[in-house]
């Protein structure tokens, strides 16, 4: 990545930028245990690393699932986590408000796929001088995330990067154009690659989202190959106990051996 986050470690070791961590912050003991996990495996194979975690899940099928502890003190312990372990944040937003908000805590303000359009959205984003990465909407085109680029850099703020997570195939399944990777480069920025979004099957009859997680080492290693500059990959220790998409989560201790492969086939794509 030409542009580098703050407090980002081993950033000149050529190795793809992570994004990883829960889908939200259930509590201090399991983000802290995952962020340790991540950061000591990070440290192993030299991967730069951001700690992801949503503070507060604005976008559920369903009124009586879980949306969070309360915003700040999710917030606060998300910064905490990466105080501890030296290592920057990145977590959601949903509203102009929201913002400013998020901003004081994490490194790395994140717009959620089906708010990509959202110009008031990105532009508060933008004035916060923070990192913004924008998921493409799993109904909008590679060449279109310009226009949420140009929005953003119309704040002054040139610091973003696109992520692609999957484009809505039918009304219960996502698929992966690894087109977009290059395409989106196009625009200027760095592209990651949302590995376990990707493999959502949603609007499920059950109101729950469901998942393909045997696919992750898959999806991961195309988009590697494909030229991604980072991954996207959310992950617990019980994926089936997690509040929030443990039916497409990675089991955590499965996430070395992930990475291990992924290095090798980053290393081939490179000669």
């Amino acid at each position: 990545m030409e542009k580098i986050i703050e407090k980002i470690k081993y950033q000149n070791t050529g190795n793809f930028i992570l994004l990883a961590g829960p889908c939200v912050v259930e509590n201090k003991e399991n983000l802290f245990e995952i962020a340790a996990h991540l950061n000591a495996v990070c440290d192993t194979l030299k991967i730069p690393l951001v700690l992801k975690a949503s503070y507060k899940k604005a976008n559920r099928s369903k009124l009586s699932s879980f949306t969070g502890i309360g915003n700040e003190k999710a917030l606060e312990i998300l910064a905490l986590a990466g105080e501890q372990f030296g290592i920057p944040t990145v977590t959601d937003i949903h509203t102009e408000q929201e913002a400013a908000l998020a901003a004081k805590y994490a490194d790395v303000l994140q717009i959620p796929a089906f708010l990509c359009r959202q110009t008031d959205l990105l532009l508060a984003a933008g004035e916060t001088g923070k990192w913004i990465n924008i998921k493409k909407g799993q109904f909008v085109s590679a060449y279109a995330m310009k226009y949420a680029v140009e929005k953003v850099k119309q704040t002054g703020n040139h610091h973003i990067m696109l992520t692609e997570r999957g484009t809505t195939f039918g009304y219960h399944d996502l698929v992966v154009d690894y087109r977009n990777i290059p395409d989106m480069q196009k625009h200027e920025v760095p592209v990651i690659l949302d590995v376990t979004h990707s493999l959502q099957q949603p609007n499920q009859e059950s109101g729950v989202t469901g998942g393909r997680p045997d696919l992750i080492p898959t999806i991961a290693a195309a988009g590697i190959a494909a030229g991604a500059d980072g991954l996207f990959i959310e992950t617990h220790p019980e994926p089936s106990k997690a509040k929030s998409d443990g039916a497409n989560m990675l089991q955590l201790d499965l996430i070395e051996p992930l990475l291990q492969k992924l290095i090798k086939i980053h290393q081939a794509v490179k000669q």
